[in-house]
């Protein structure tokens, strides 16, 4: 599966963004997706998750009520709706696939896409 993000940007404290995730490759429903995000000088962090139908949400504690992961089928991408933007939130995100929608939680997807930057200013 080839993953590639878009969407990323510059954006006030309380602003949106919406990312977005476009797959290739393989049979998209064939793979849970998820979103994560790298903080300069931090480890890698879970933000959010989605089944492979769409079934099946999860999201990290930090994001919970700002963010939304959806997915659509048919045009073979999964999106980031994140709300009420604060400073914390900038970061280097990348999307995910896994199988297992376990495995994309656990941070063990099979595939990456490269990231791209939301950077939030207070």
């Amino acid at each position: 599966v080839q993953l590639q993000a878009s969407g990323g940007g510059l954006v006030q404290a309380g602003g949106s963004l919406r990312l977005s995730c476009a797959a290739s490759g393989r049979t998209f429903s064939n793979y849970a997706m998820g979103w994560f995000r790298q903080a300069p000088k931090k480890e890698r962090e879970f933000v959010a998750a989605i089944s492979r139908f769409g079934g099946d949400t999860s999201y990290a504690y930090s994001v919970r009520g700002r963010f939304t992961i959806s997915r659509d089928a048919a045009k073979n991408t999964v999106s980031l709706q994140m709300n009420s933007l604060k400073p914390e939130d900038t970061a280097v995100y990348f999307c995910a696939a896994a199988p297992r929608l376990g495995s994309v939680e656990a941070g063990t997807a099979d595939y990456w896409g490269q990231g791209t930057q939301v950077t939030v200013s207070s």
